[in-house]
């Protein structure tokens, strides 16, 4: 089983490292990529969250053996539509503090108007690419804009193992918009809700609480089939 992680905005392959290095320890075959516009692919134009989705459907459609997904924050929103369009090969999906679209949602009407403002300011050096938060590493780069408001085209036909891990650590929690999507998904018996003691940066303590949230999801993807 091959486990493919998709990092949140303004962030590259390099974010996931420690938790490659774990999970592949542990005998897990681990692959973090680094989505089209950002970070060593800024350069590559037009990143949309349909060409991210794109890119890593491709990536995962020629993988041997079934797949499952992790995507943090913006990742989220990935992870769904590259499930969506590889249900007999995606066996299940973790999206951490981040995005569980349907059909129709984009990341601009998920959020609240908090986040929202941080999308206009962030993107008004530009116009095109939403910067870094100043507490980001210093290898993050600006995050395409056009990704953030376009919406996701879902057919509904992928029927994995959904898991949510919710970050819960109240310093993050209370001004967080992911919250409500959590609750959301609480009451759909085709998710499996978690709380992470973290913040957004679930990394921030190292590998561990995100390690043992996705081999959660691999133990369940092997009980299911």
């Amino acid at each position: 089983m091959n486990i493919v992680l998709i990092p949140g905005a303004c962030h590259g392959a390099w974010w996931y490292a420690p938790v490659v290095e774990s999970l592949t320890a542990r005998g897990h075959a681990a692959l973090a990529l680094t989505l089209p516009g950002l970070c060593e692919r800024a350069e590559e134009p037009g990143a949309t969250l349909a060409s991210h989705v794109a890119d890593v459907t491709a990536t995962a459609a020629a993988l041997d053996g079934p797949v499952v997904l992790v995507g943090h924050s913006y990742g989220g929103m990935v992870v769904a539509g590259v499930a969506d369009a590889l249900p007999g090969k995606v066996v299940g999906l973790l999206s951490v503090d981040g995005f569980a679209p349907e059909d129709g949602d984009s990341c601009w009407t998920s959020v609240d108007d908090a986040m929202r403002a941080w999308y206009v300011d962030a993107s008004g050096r530009s116009g095109t690419g939403l910067d870094p938060m100043p507490q980001f590493d210093p290898r993050a780069t600006p995050h395409p804009v056009a990704s953030l408001l376009q919406r996701i085209r879902l057919t509904g036909a992928f029927r994995g193992v959904r898991h949510y891990a919710l970050a819960a650590d109240p310093a993050w929690a209370a001004g967080s918009p992911f919250p409500a999507i959590a609750d959301r998904l609480r009451a759909d018996p085709t998710w499996t809700v978690t709380d992470l003691p973290t913040t957004h940066d679930v990394l921030r303590e190292g590998p561990d609480v995100l390690v043992g949230a996705i081999e959660a999801l691999v133990a369940e993807v092997d009980q299911a089939g």
